[in-house]
């Protein structure tokens, strides 16, 4: 069983530290260019950063944790000091804002616009052993269909269910008709991103150039996140934090529970990522196997679209060929998958196997 992991307590992978917090979490907005960094780090430094669900913080659960998880059994003695230090403080957000616990951001000596910032994921940890997945009405893929009427013919505004760790690497859900529902634990950051070049507070719910809110689950640990940079110093910020969650995200949330995570953050000057991100204007992403080619539209043919022509350009700065020859490889050998599709924007990411690109 995961045991809580609460803030400075137990093991911290890196020097630099950051605690989440009322003056370290902004509520569903993204930093500004010129913000007071939290933390300065060093090209190649890494950092270790506490992360917390915004689920049970939100104000259509009530914004009191310890209220809210209470329905489950949870005693006030299993919640995070730092999610009771934030209870009530999401009630700022405004407008448009999105529902994420965003920390950051954080500073990395020598970035500068033209550059890529490689977010290497280096260690997740559990911090409590449980979280939710939430249903809310008007949202989600289902929207106007779940949740579900009540017996008055409302839709509630939102239906929460309860997650849990039930063993190293499996989660669980309990259901009403008292069977459980097992499924594999994939822990990753579903917000990372670095701070556009615009003055204007944007919401963190839709993705876009500058990363933010991807959702793409196979971004955990051992892999690399590359974003084009926008403002000296990169601003990197992270949230949303997931033990799980599929392809698509169809309810509207994950498997929403607190991470540590550390990340060791690089500054890549050399011509060919310079290049390829000013060629792709997106983000992508490595991992053990695989290259990942990402795409964000108004919809999922838009958003299919914009990740073929992506995944060309890739393989064709890659490999060499032709743009011809490059679809036609991508069509034998690309997987092309939704990862977002609940978020206001849609997306779609291409995997494409590294060695057949080095081959």
């Amino acid at each position: 069983m995961t045991e809580l992991l609460q803030p400075g307590a137990g093991a911290i992978p890196a020097d630099t530290y950051v605690a989440a917090g009322p003056d370290t979490v902004r509520w569903g907005t993204l930093p500004i260019p010129d913000e007071a960094p939290l933390a300065t780090l060093a090209d190649g430094g890494a950092i270790t950063i506490d992360t917390v669900s915004h689920e049970g913080l939100l104000g259509d659960q009530g914004a009191d944790a310890a209220e809210f998880f209470g329905r489950w059994g949870i005693g006030d003695g299993e919640l995070l000091d730092d999610v009771r230090a934030l209870q009530g403080t999401s009630l700022a957000r405004v407008g448009d804002d999105g529902p994420h616990a965003v920390i950051g951001p954080i500073h990395v000596r020598g970035a500068v616009p033209g550059d890529v910032l490689c977010v290497e994921t280096l260690d997740l940890q559990f911090r409590a052993p449980y979280g939710i997945v939430s249903n809310r009405h008007g949202r989600g893929v289902l929207a106007g269909e779940h949740p579900r009427p009540d017996e008055s013919g409302d839709h509630p505004p939102v239906v929460s269910t309860l997650a849990r760790v039930d063993g190293p690497d499996r989660g669980r859900i309990d259901t009403p008709s008292g069977r459980a529902l097992g499924f594999a634990l994939r822990p990753f950051l579903g917000l990372v991103g670095i701070t556009r070049d615009d003055p204007t507070p944007a919401s963190s719910t839709p993705p876009g150039p500058h990363g933010g809110n991807l959702d793409i689950r196979r971004l955990g640990v051992g892999t690399r996140l590359l974003l084009p940079v926008q403002v000296d110093g990169a601003g990197l910020y992270v949230s949303d934090p997931h033990f799980a969650q599929g392809d698509g995200e169809v309810a509207l949330t994950a498997f929403e529970a607190p991470l540590r995570a550390t990340v060791r953050l690089t500054v890549l000057q050399g011509e060919e990522p310079r290049r390829l991100a000013a060629l792709l204007r997106a983000p992508w992403g490595q991992t053990r196997t695989h290259t990942i080619v990402i795409g964000i539209g108004d919809d999922l043919d838009e958003a299919l679209r914009h990740c073929v022509r992506n995944a060309i350009t890739l393989v064709v700065e890659r490999t060499g060929v032709d743009e011809a020859s490059a679809l036609a490889f991508l069509s034998a050998a690309g997987d092309f998958q939704i990862s977002q599709a609940v978020n206001l924007v849609h997306g779609v990411h291409c995997l494409i196997r590294t060695s057949d690109l080095d081959g």
